[in-house]
């Protein structure tokens, strides 16, 4: 028990779980089911992809096709499902914090530590005194709940990211940045294309050490400073 009474649990719960352990499979047994039945078909289309596939299909006994397709579709259900059981995020928050769990990683962010906390598109943000980010996490979370939960144990939730018209799109040699984080930028950007998500992460939190508070449109970087990084006067 807190001040602010008991933690609030912000997750997909039990529909999240029945969508991806019950409906993706479904609707990967149902896909795979009608890819067999019109494997015959897809063969007569020349500029259809996977004709060696499809013709090994054919040439099956039509149980033997059927079945082998339904397998495969729900099995494939059963690897997306599992993948996004790894991702889903759970939020609890309290009086004094909030744990950030992914899957079976789980980090904590301190009230006192906190400055303010708002959505910015998919992402829950919290930014402190100096006005870098403590957490930046993705999830499909409602906003909604998510301001809630914060609401009534007493953090300070904002409306909006209270520093979004201070970010500018980084470009190669732009100046104005603290030394050695051009470097790193760049390092970002071809992580960023190269779809490494790891490492642009691992990237990002270097670049917070230089005060550099990032915002990702795409595969674009958007940048800010904190305070103490930002130039005298």
């Amino acid at each position: 028990m807190t001040a602010y009474g008991k933690p609030t649990v912000v997750s997909g719960g039990v529909g999240e779980l029945l969508v991806l352990w019950v409906g993706i499979p479904v609707l990967g047994a149902a896909a795979g089911g009608l890819l067999a039945a019109g494997a015959g078909w897809v063969v007569g289309l020349p500029w259809a992809p996977m004709q060696g596939l499809f013709r090994l299909v054919d040439g099956l006994p039509e149980g033997y096709a059927l079945a082998g397709g339904v397998g495969v579709g729900v099995l494939a259900g059963l690897v997306i499902a599992a993948v996004g059981t790894a991702e889903a995020v759970h939020v609890t928050v309290d009086g004094t914090r909030v744990r950030l769990r992914v899957g079976s990683s789980e980090r904590e962010v301190g009230r006192a530590q906190t400055r303010a906390v708002f959505a910015d598109g998919k992402d829950l943000v919290l930014l402190d005194a100096d006005d870098g980010e403590l957490a930046r996490q993705r999830s499909d979370l409602p906003a909604d709940q998510l301001a809630g939960a914060f609401r009534e144990h007493g953090w300070p939730w904002v409306e909006a990211d209270p520093h979004r018209a201070a970010y500018r799109r980084w470009v190669p040699d732009l100046p104005g940045l603290p030394a050695g984080a051009d470097a790193l930028l760049r390092a970002r950007q071809e992580a960023l294309e190269r779809d490494r998500g790891d490492e642009t992460r691992e990237l990002r939190a270097e670049l917070a050490r230089y005060g550099v508070v990032l915002r990702d449109e795409g595969k674009r970087q958007h940048f800010r400073l904190s305070r103490s990084a930002l130039p005298p006067g």
